[in-house]
């Protein structure tokens, strides 16, 4: 089995060190960084199967390294936050995060929640779905709206993989978040945040109504039909 290449970022030295004792144990192979600058140049020279990274970072913080990350790049993250505000963890999850662990934290906690990440980017696999003109493959994380590539993260391929494999029933939420998060511990407006990021991505593909609200009941797919 081919060994999982990681990135930590973080400004602690006692927490790196934790994290690369915890995760090479888990059997990971870790790089580390200790600023955002110097993450951000590991993140897009080096090809990472996962980012554990810190929000409250020196030269360029978590938020800020993720949003410039997105631009070209998918690689599942999961932020570490110090903070309670949960606008911070929302704010994360809008930028394309994929979890997140509140400090102090459980080394086994962590590492439990990196491997269903991981599980989740590369899926067993499974067919193909077609729904209108979008198309998407799971297994080859390849989503398709008019043959056009459309960037999804992991999150946002089980969201939808998850509704199109199941057209025409309406997910209710508390469904949909199990099948999507499994154990992990998320809120409404997590989910929330996928939603409207998945729904932004596909309207400006040209799929605006691909994903649809059943108020007091769930999500179903739409038509996807295109213009």
């Amino acid at each position: 089995m081919t060994q999982t290449h990681l990135l930590v970022v973080d400004d602690d030295p006692h927490i790196r060190s934790v994290l690369r004792i915890a995760l090479g144990q888990a059997g990971h192979n870790v790089d580390e960084a200790g600023d955002g600058a110097e993450g951000l140049a590991k993140a897009q020279s080096g090809r990472y199967d996962l980012i554990v990274l810190d929000i409250g970072l020196p030269e360029m913080d978590g938020l800020a390294l993720c949003r410039a990350l997105r631009v070209s790049d998918q690689t599942p993250v999961l932020f570490l936050t110090a903070r309670e505000d949960e606008i911070d963890r929302v704010l994360g999850f809008e930028l394309g995060g994929d979890d997140y662990v509140t400090k102090p934290f459980s080394p086994r906690e962590l590492v439990a929640r990196i491997s269903a990440i991981l599980k989740r980017a590369r899926p067993a696999p499974s067919p193909s779905f077609v729904h209108g003109i979008l198309r998407i493959d799971p297994a080859r994380h390849l989503c398709e709206v008019s043959n056009v590539p459309l960037n999804l993260t992991a999150r946002e391929m089980d969201i939808l993989a998850h509704l199109m494999d199941h057209p025409d029933r309406v997910s209710a939420r508390p469904a949909l978040v199990d099948a999507v998060y499994g154990m992990a511990q998320v809120s409404d407006r997590t989910l929330d945040s996928h939603l409207r990021n998945l729904r932004a991505k596909l309207a400006a593909a040209g799929c605006p109504d691909a994903i649809e609200t059943v108020h007091g009941i769930g999500i179903r797919m739409g038509a996807c039909a295109g213009s």
